[in-house]
């Protein structure tokens, strides 16, 4: 199955959150945070006052919080919309 999002949303596939801290400490899964990367799997073709910056497989930096997450076919995507994404990472 394939998502398509509409309008001006943008479906991420969020990176794996760190297990252990640059010191080698391994962290419990309640004291992981929330990863803020994210790769782009599918854009949405915008509105007229939205442009849409990102294209597929671009990584991303995302608003903490942000977004709807859903799980397709035993994956787990968030779809948000274009201006919750904060910058492209190069």
């Amino acid at each position: 199955m394939n998502i398509k999002p509409l309008m001006d949303r943008v479906v991420i596939k969020m990176t794996e959150a760190e297990e252990t801290t640059a010191s080698g400490i391994i962290l419990a899964g309640s004291a992981k945070e929330k990863p803020q990367v994210a790769e782009v799997v599918a854009v949405g073709p915008g509105k007229k006052d939205v442009e849409m910056n990102v294209k597929v497989g671009d990584k991303v930096l995302v608003s903490k919080y942000s977004g709807t997450d859903v799980k397709v076919d035993g994956q787990e995507y968030t779809i948000l919309k274009m201006e919750d994404v904060l910058a492209v990472v190069e």
